[in-house]
């Protein structure tokens, strides 16, 4: 055959030349030490935004209505927890707050506003300044106090949003209340992220979080991006301190198990080591940002390293063991090894690179490297490996080196053997029923599946609230740091009725002099959907409408102007409008009015605010169809419907990328049977455990309630990618076996030898993928479980159904009368009818 010259020749290379080959990878391996140095980080959920139609349309909206060269702005909330925040005390803590940020210069205070603000400039209506604010408190009686509060709540909407929903207007109490301070940082930088995920406000708040302490007495907390942004830095980092070490002890643990030989040992966690070296020098190489998804690669990579390393040794001692020569031994391994790892990387690369159809950056990039690093892994493992083993013993033959083992795992005999033989007894009992029975199962565990929820959310990045007692026992540096985000982001969504995240957009495209523009935005607002703040049972909203009337509220001149040209008297101009915003942008209200008015009067920017509570699904739908009944184009967008969009991609690539996987897989399968053993059909049967594997893991995902997210969408087409490593180890196996022996004895001899190494294989990698449940951030503890699941769904298909189905292939494909051989049980076995391809 025309291919083995090829692998005659790598037999060759590797036995032959096996010094000059170790040399060729540790100088690679050096090459992409190099580029280690190279790698960024790229944290949080604008990452999977970038790009997006959505995010794009919403940057152009924050474009549209952004004044012209003018500086960004960042915020900053101030959270205010107490028995009554709401009393003098708790209003002079938060008003001095606010004074002492303003006072440092290197917060770039633009502006603060707060509850307290309020209820002073009500006590004292010519208190502009925060100080002139605290001297009105600080003069006001509590009885005064608490009569301005009920003023300002009735009187004020914004006061009611800025105070939790247990405010009491009769004592005038509150338990909580938000402040705000508005930061002027250089243009164009406030939303975005810069090296390692950090934000422009991060040092900002930082610095905030200190002076508020101090004029506090720590009954304020500083909450913002800034502060998510470095969160999620940190949890990245903390989550790699965990991972990685446990991972490494887990797999030490179980390789010294499989190979029971220090330097096979000490020979395996090497290549290992390169194939990690190689990956992540080569992302530094080519400028691929590291991100929360990425972790999730070592691992991959160790399973399916640690399965070719596993089953190259143990191949290899099956050779010794019967008493072959070094170098004829790694001959025959490689001979066989060489084809299964190409197979198992063909079809790995297939499962991983099928995420590169997803829409989200984040989830290609993972596709990307996950195939790049498998391909890397099938060169270390399947030459390097076998290279260096030829050396070491070698040199045990010319120097006392210790060799503690050299038996294969799963020998016959053995009490391992015995259990992985439970297969080939069903398989020889009752193939056809024990396989109907793991189909009806397999469709059942896929329909269940089918109401599996997705989810993309700013918390699938973050800790929990609490971390677990036994994380907080571990030793520095292992020991994960104090987080706050999550406490906050939930506090500020059981106690208020909307957050500052808590909004949605409407874009409006028509032409805003037209008599009747502005009564259409106003009529928008009336009977607003359930997912809609309501004020006055209208929808709050803020518009070029609101900055209407709030001019008009204070300004005699311009309230005359609205008056005279509002038909209905609903303090809405309804005539000659471009009047009305000339008078805007020539007065202090300009730079407030072009956040919402096109400076064309050509477009206009509707922003309401929902419920903290409400699904984004539910919100989305509703901003779309309250878009849907302006008589001009109206497109809905908004940070919740961009996250929306994400979600609704996150669904639409794991469908896609398991589709994808699945086909490719089946293709590759049966074109590579043909080439190698002249039998495509063996292609169909080694994809029938693959699919049991993805229908039990989807079922399994929708039982333990984990959903599709961010990280976990990339599972389906992982658990073919790992899975198929497994079936085909056994079905190659049996392919090389079945020439030489009747089918009881080529299945015996395939499950003892492959069954073995598939063991160590499963054990070592569900232990070293299942450390990912330890990472911090809930999605890739997600991930982590799940695939240390489908690992061990792929291994017991593998050992177990994988023989029935072979049995069922040998009866269909090799014998006259298939349905009488396959119903015959009971009937010696009888050798295998030579053919030249499937009937």
């Amino acid at each position: 055959m025309e291919y083995q010259r090829y692998i005659d020749w790598i037999d060759d290379r590797i036995v032959e030349d096996s010094r000059r080959v170790v040399a060729v990878f540790l100088v690679a391996t050096l090459i992409f030490t190099a580029g280690l140095g190279n790698i960024s980080t790229n944290a949080g959920t604008s990452q999977f935004t970038t790009g997006l139609p959505a995010e794009e349309a919403f940057e152009q909206v924050n474009q549209e209505f952004s004044p012209a060269f003018s500086p960004d702005t960042g915020s900053t909330q101030l959270i205010q927890r107490g028995d009554n925040v709401l009393s003098k005390d708790g209003l002079l803590r938060m008003l001095r707050s606010q004074h002492r940020m303003e006072q440092k210069p290197d917060l770039r205070v633009q502006s603060t506003s707060s509850a307290a603000s309020i209820v002073a400039t009500k006590l004292d209506p010519t208190a502009t300044s925060t100080e002139a604010q605290i001297r009105a408190v600080e003069s006001a009686t509590e009885s005064e106090i608490d009569a301005a509060v009920r003023t300002a709540a009735d009187e004020n909407p914004r006061f009611t949003s800025l105070v939790s929903t247990d405010f009491n207007r009769g004592s005038a109490s509150a338990s909580a209340t938000i402040g705000l301070a508005t930061h002027e940082v250089p243009a164009g930088i406030s939303s975005g992220s810069g090296q390692g995920g950090s934000s422009p406000l991060t040092g900002i708040q930082h610095r905030a979080d200190y002076v508020v302490q101090s004029a506090a007495h720590g009954s304020i907390t500083v909450f913002g991006s800034g502060i998510i942004a470095d969160e999620n830095s940190r949890v990245l980092v903390d989550s790699l301190l965990l991972v990685v070490p446990a991972a490494v002890l887990f797999i030490i643990f179980f390789l010294v198990v499989a190979y029971r030989d220090l330097a096979d040992l000490v020979l395996g966690m090497v290549t290992l080591l390169m194939a990690i070296i190689w990956t992540f020098g080569f992302m530094g190489l080519a400028g691929i940002p590291f991100s929360q998804m990425l972790i999730a690669v070592p691992p991959l990579l160790l399973a399916v390293g640690i399965d070719f390393g596993i089953h190259a040794i143990n191949r290899y001692r099956e050779e010794r063991q019967a008493g072959a020569s070094l170098e004829k031994s790694m001959r025959i391994t490689t001979d066989q090894l060489i084809v299964a790892f190409f197979i198992v990387t063909g079809t790995t690369i297939i499962g991983f690179a099928a995420n590169l159809t997803s829409a989200l950056p984040p989830i290609r990039d993972f596709g990307a490297v996950a195939a790049i690093g498998i391909t890397f892994t099938f060169l270390l493992f399947g030459i390097f490996l076998p290279a260096a083993k030829v050396e070491i013993d070698r040199l045990r033959e010319r120097y006392p080196i210790p060799t503690f083992s050299t038996h294969p795992l799963g020998e016959e005999g053995g009490a391992l053997a015995r259990i992985l033989e439970g297969g080939i007894t069903v398989a020889n009992r009752a193939p056809l029923v024990f396989l109907a029975l793991m189909l009806l199962l397999s469709a059942g565990s896929g329909a269940y599946a089918t109401d599996i929820s997705t989810t993309f959310d700013q918390t699938d990045f973050l800790p929990p609230e609490e971390n677990p007692d036994y994380l907080m026992q571990l030793p520095e540096p292992f020991r994960p740091g104090t987080y706050t985000v999550t406490e906050q982001i939930n506090f500020l969504e059981d106690n208020f009725g909307s957050t500052q995240s808590g909004q949605t957009t409407v874009y409006l495209e028509r032409p805003m002099r037209q008599d009747g523009a502005l009564e259409s935005i106003y009529r928008a607002s009336e009977d607003p959907p359930d997912t809609f703040v309501r004020e006055d049972g209208r929808a709050k909203a803020t518009s070029i409408v609101t900055v209407i009337q709030d001019r008009a509220a204070r300004d005699p001149e311009f309230r005359r102007l609205v008056e005279r040209n509002d038909a209905n008297d609903n303090g809405v101009p309804d005539d000659n409008i471009g009047a009305v915003y000339e008078y805007l942008l020539d007065s202090s209200s300009r730079d407030r009015t072009l956040q919402y008015l096109g400076d064309d009067y050509r477009n206009a920017r509707i922003v309401y605010t929902v419920e903290a509570d409400a699904d984004n699904g539910a919100v989305t739908d509703d901003t779309q169809a309250l878009a849907n009944e302006f008589r001009y184009t109206a497109v809905a967008t908004g940070s919740i419907v961009v996250f929306q969009a994400v979600s609704n991609l996150i669904l639409e690539s794991a469908i896609t990328s398991l589709a994808v996987a699945l086909a490719g897989t089946g293709i590759y399968l049966v074109l590579v049977y043909r080439l190698f053993e002249g039998r495509p059909s063996l292609g169909v049967a080694n994809l029938v455990p693959i699919v049991v594997t993805v229908c039990l893991i989807a079922g399994t995902m929708r039982y333990l309630g984990i959903p599709f997210n961010a990280i976990t969408a990339t599972i389906l087409a992982i658990t073919i990618g790992l899975g198929v490593d497994y079936s085909v180890h056994v079905t190659h196996r049996f392919a090389d076996e079945i020439h030489q022996k009747p089918l009881q004895q080529a299945l015996e001899a395939t499950v003892r030898g492959t069954g073995g190494a598939l063991l160590g294989s499963m054990l070592t990698t569900t232990s070293g993928i299942g450390v990912l449940a330890l990472a911090i951030f809930p999605a890739l503890g997600q991930f982590g479980i799940l695939t240390g699941i489908s690992i061990v769904y792929a291994f017991l298909t593998s050992v177990f159904l994988l023989p029935s189905v072979l049995v069922v292939w040998d009866g269909v494909t090799n014998y006259d009368q298939p349905l009488q051989r396959l119903f015959d049980l009971g009937s010696p076995q009888q050798p295998v009818k030579p053919t030249e391809g499937d009937d």
